[in-house]
């Protein structure tokens, strides 16, 4: 927080959503960053910069917090993954939307870049992309505009997200 904002009371509405994605694309044109070029992740380069540019100053004291360069402009739907270590997610794509990766514990590693817990991975509609796990497995959170489900049900009553579900 700067010292100029130190004093300000702590109000998290001082932009709307809208202005929320303007933010973003001033950021992203400030940082000469397109996102729609390739998938990008929290360990490029470009994002650094761009998330340096996008900090907030309007937090409560004892925080720093920093907007993502990224955003989802359509509905989106969440899931939850963990994998074993060294696991492989082939080549593929997301025909319907963009998605982002959260990685919550563990890692996984793409084009040679370890990203572990607190790293963020972007994927643009339509590119093509593959990563593998690390060697202690990785728990993920993604958020994707389309649905990587399928129709069938699991048809368990109980869900457990721990470090391996079964097959």
């Amino acid at each position: 927080m700067t010292q100029k904002n130190a004093d300000l009371k702590f109000d998290p509405n001082q932009i709307n959503f809208e202005q929320g994605l303007e933010r973003i694309e001033r950021g992203l044109h400030k940082a000469k960053v397109k996102l729609a070029d390739r998938v990008i992740t929290s360990r490029d380069e470009d994002a650094r910069k761009v998330t340096r540019l996008l900090q907030v100053d309007n937090v409560p004291a004892g925080f720093q917090k920093w907007q993502l360069p990224i955003s989802l402009k359509e509905p989106s739907q969440m899931f939850i993954s963990t994998a074993a270590a060294y696991a492989k997610v082939p080549e593929h794509f997301h025909r319907d939307g963009d998605g982002v990766r959260f990685i919550i514990s563990g890692s996984i590693i793409y084009k040679g870049v370890e990203l572990t817990a607190g790293d963020w991975m972007f994927i643009p509609k339509g590119k093509s992309y593959s990563f593998e796990v690390g060697p202690l497995g990785a728990s993920m959170c993604y958020c994707y505009c389309c649905s990587c489900a399928c129709f069938n049900l699991f048809g368990e009553d109980v869900i457990n997200p721990g470090p391996l579900m079964p097959a």
